[in-house]
């Protein structure tokens, strides 16, 4: 992967008040860690944006500094919720000539069989952790899904990696799988008004309706005149 250049200057100083003042200029806060000492530098925000329109951990970058050129990667930043700003940015110096692991995003490509067949394409894996020499890391690793049927899935295994490249997931881990559409719960009709409830489900009302009709055809029997009986 050929690294991308950044002019940074050395920083002195720190704390909020100094971040602060940094940013109001146009400079972003940042610092470089690894196999060395931290050092503290500053970068132009607006080279930075220019040169990340999408920022990866996977990015080799040359700082470029008055004692030398440092290869890096971004490890990490943060972002100001509101405005998008970046605050501060976490480079990390690797070691030339030693293999190093970070993630590589995985892109899937083609539309499968099984979404035609009217199945939902899961992506179980955005990126793939790796490890390698800086010189062979790969921008992204591309999956072709084209053939991937429904109720099937596409491995770690499946994957085409570049020469130098060792997958660190197991070799069975899902990376996509193509899965049956859920079927939409059926839910029972609410009865309608008037409707005589089936047997065996008639309601409170229902019950208390039938035992008074039992009671008041009792008590009418009891008000009957006594049959007379015939003639022996």
């Amino acid at each position: 992967m050929e690294a991308k250049n950044l002019n940074v200057e050395m920083r002195q100083g720190g704390g909020k008040s100094v971040a602060g003042r940094l940013r109001s200029t146009g400079k972003i806060p940042a610092v470089i860690y690894g196999h060395t000492a931290p050092t503290s530098i500053t970068v132009d925000a607006r080279e930075f944006r220019t040169a990340f329109k999408r920022i990866t951990q996977n990015t080799i970058v040359a700082l470029h500094l008055p004692g030398g050129v440092h290869e890096v990667l971004v490890k990490d930043y943060q972002r100001d919720n509101l405005t998008g700003q970046i605050l501060h940015v976490d480079f990390y110096e690797f070691e030339k000539g030693k293999a190093l692991r970070t993630r590589v995003p995985v892109r899937l490509e083609g539309n499968p069989v099984g979404v035609k067949e009217g199945g939902i394409l899961e992506s179980l894996m955005h990126a793939l952790e790796v490890e390698c020499l800086p010189k062979d890391l790969p921008e992204e690793i591309v999956l072709d899904i084209s053939e991937l049927g429904l109720d099937r899935a596409l491995h770690v295994r499946d994957l085409t990696l570049p020469q130098g490249v060792k997958a660190i997931p197991a070799p069975d881990q899902v990376v996509c799988l193509v899965a049956h559409r859920k079927a939409e719960e059926e839910v029972a009709p609410a009865p309608v008004e008037g409707e005589v409830p089936a047997e065996g489900e008639e309601g409170a009302e229902g019950a208390e309706g039938a035992e008074a009709k039992a009671e008041a055809a009792e008590e009418t029997d009891e008000k009957k005149p006594p049959a007379k009986g015939g003639r022996g």
